[in-house]
């Protein structure tokens, strides 16, 4: 008998669009993949997103000092490059917004880039500011727990007062991939809601809401144990096809603990293989596969979001390359 899975109304946590929208990427240096989409409005609304540009700068290591330079430089490129499609001048005075929880490690990477963003305006208006150095503010607002203001209608009080002529926030993300947590920088000319990717919408901070253009910089930090699961049935696929592909190998090419994810061929099952291996899980596509376990883990409270043991370090490292880059494309003397 067969056994019909109600899928459609179970939602994948990600606040990456290069998630929901298949494109290949627009160019690659070295290891560093960079992907840029546009979404028109239709295409917005198929995957609940808003419409506008977005740029994804993929990686693999943030924490070798040659890769961080790279990884600086690129992104560096990538925010001017957004910053000349929202027509911005280089005097134009910038705020910059460190979204977040500082007091929860995978939550403070807006905080702890606001730490290490370079602020001249002080220097504006009570001194005199070199041509070469943009007027930047800065503010880490907390979260609204603490608070209990809501960070959208904080940041309009602000605006009001300090009258920037734009905004770049910086948050951190959720993921519905592991292979994505910490290794991809997301940013966007269309806003933010801060804390959608884990279940907790705020109102968005956007250049609708503000009246002037606001660019959203932000990394995955965790992902959920739906995405873990399924992403492991992914990988014992993988492990299962290079175990075959390899099975008549001679022993002295047969390597123990092999990680097959780098190797630059792909090991790949058909489908009657792997319902062979999980009978009618098997025969799931990807998608249905993250859909079925979110909606056996969500009900009873274990969807839980997870984040790597490593996070307090790979986190200041992400800081320093985003306020590096950050510092370069807003100031032109860096």
């Amino acid at each position: 008998m067969a056994h019909e899975v109600d899928l459609k109304n179970n939602i994948l946590r990600t606040d990456l669009a290069v998630e929901l929208v298949k494109r290949d990427p627009t160019k690659q240096i070295d290891d560093i993949k960079i992907t840029n989409i546009t979404l028109t409005e239709e295409e917005a609304k198929q995957i609940n997103k808003k419409k506008g540009n977005y740029t994804t700068i993929e990686f693999e290591d943030v924490t070798d000092s040659e890769n961080q330079k790279k990884l600086t430089r690129i992104f560096k490129e990538e925010l001017r490059n957004m910053l000349k499609t929202q027509n911005i001048k280089d005097d134009d005075m910038c705020l910059v917004l460190g979204l977040g929880n500082e007091k929860s490690t995978p939550d403070a990477l807006g905080p702890l880039v606001v730490s290490e963003t370079l602020v001249t305006n002080y220097i504006y208006l009570y001194g005199s500011l070199d041509k070469n150095y943009r007027r930047v503010c800065a503010l880490s607002p907390g979260v609204m727990g603490e608070t209990g203001i809501e960070t959208s209608d904080l940041l309009k009080s602000i605006v009001n007062t300090t009258k920037p002529n734009f905004v770049i926030t910086i948050d951190a993300l959720a993921a519905s991939s592991v292979e994505r947590v910490n290794k991809t920088i997301q940013m966007t000319d269309s806003g933010i809601n801060p804390g959608s990717g884990v279940g907790n919408k705020r109102k968005e901070i956007s250049k609708e809401i503000l009246g002037i253009p606001t660019i959203a910089i932000g990394v995955p930090t965790v992902v959920d144990a739906a995405s873990i699961v399924a992403d492991t049935i992914n990988y014992l696929y993988e492990h299962f096809a290079y175990q075959t592909a390899n099975i008549n190998n001679p022993s002295s090419k047969l390597t123990a603990n092999v990680n097959y994810l780098k190797l630059s061929k792909k090991y790949k099952i058909d489908k009657k293989e792997k319902e062979k291996i999980l009978g009618m899980v098997g025969t799931l596509s990807e998608d249905e596969t993250k859909k079925l376990i979110y909606e056996i883990l969500n009900p009873i409270g274990y969807n839980l979001m997870v984040t790597p043991k490593e996070e307090d370090f790979v986190i200041a490292k992400l800081a320093e390359v985003i306020s590096a880059g950050l510092n370069e494309a807003l100031h032109q003397a860096k």
